[in-house]
């Protein structure tokens, strides 16, 4: 039973990180190429991308919360799989999964809006051409 819910939370946590990877991908794409150029964004973007779905299965798979369904916690019984608690631990993963990307996209966010100030300074300082 904790083999099949820890499969179920991977393949729940790769579809959420995927699909939240996917929706910003454009948006990490534009910005990557505004900051780094042409050649080397879409390298940037992958990276990006392979990055969202590790560090959100990472947090939304949790193997060593379910040790509760295997070993007692002092002096308790063994918690039993039912399908509320299947239910619970799926909501877990998804919602461990998004937190985990959210903050990743933050850190990732911060640091563009750092880097593309220092761009537009640069490019204002040498009376480059100023793109929008």
């Amino acid at each position: 039973m904790i083999i099949q819910l820890l499969g179920l939370t991977l393949l729940l946590s790769l579809m959420v990180a995927g699909l939240v990877a996917w929706f910003f991908r454009n948006s990490i794409s534009a910005i990557m190429s505004r900051i780094v150029g042409e050649p080397l964004s879409s390298a940037w973007v992958r990276y990006m991308t392979v990055a969202m779905v590790v560090v959100g299965v990472g947090g939304g798979v949790r193997p060593w919360d379910y040790e509760k369904y295997i070993t007692p916690l002092k002096d308790q019984p063994i918690l039993i799989l039912n399908s509320n608690r299947w239910i619970l631990e799926l909501y877990r993963t998804a919602i461990g999964t998004a937190q985990a990307e959210i903050w990743l996209l933050l850190v990732f966010f911060v640091f563009a809006l750092v880097a593309y100030v220092l761009v537009r300074g640069a490019e204002l300082r040498h009376g480059k051409a100023v793109q929008p």
